[in-house]
């Protein structure tokens, strides 16, 4: 069971109603403030991917529920130039951007599951989910 809310990824301030909008379902759920920081950090740098990278995108944040756990679940989905190397841009240090290269890794290590699917010409889906301990 889902229950959803999107923001689009257009401007630089599209990426603070992002924030605000995970932080507020983080707190809604019952996520401490560590775990918040660590999921509006996380929605920070995926939605300023799809600015800087694709230009535009979505940012849907998802209440999840599975067998009595409820969660978080950050899906960023873009239709940009996609990410020719997954692999690279995992690694730590690697940036496009000239960046500390620390954002995927560092959402990956953030959130407790990470999933990316990316197709050259096609653009970038990421899936990241934090739940609630």
């Amino acid at each position: 069971m889902e229950n959803q809310s999107c923001v689009k990824i257009v401007t630089e301030w599209d990426i603070v109603a992002a924030r605000q909008l995970g932080r507020n379902v983080a707190k809604e759920l019952g996520f401490g403030t560590v775990d918040q920081a660590r999921i509006t950090t996380a929605i920070s740098e995926l939605a300023r991917n799809i600015y800087l990278y694709a230009g535009q995108g979505e940012m849907r944040i998802d209440r999840i529920y599975d067998l009595g756990k409820k969660g978080l679940k950050i899906t960023a989905v873009d239709k940009g130039p996609g990410i020719p190397d997954i692999r690279k841009v995992m690694e730590d240090g690697f940036s496009t951007s000239g960046g500390l290269g620390a954002g995927l890794p560092g959402v990956r290590r953030l959130m407790d599951e990470f999933d990316i699917t990316s197709s050259v010409g096609d653009g970038t889906d990421i899936k990241a989910v934090k739940w609630l301990r």
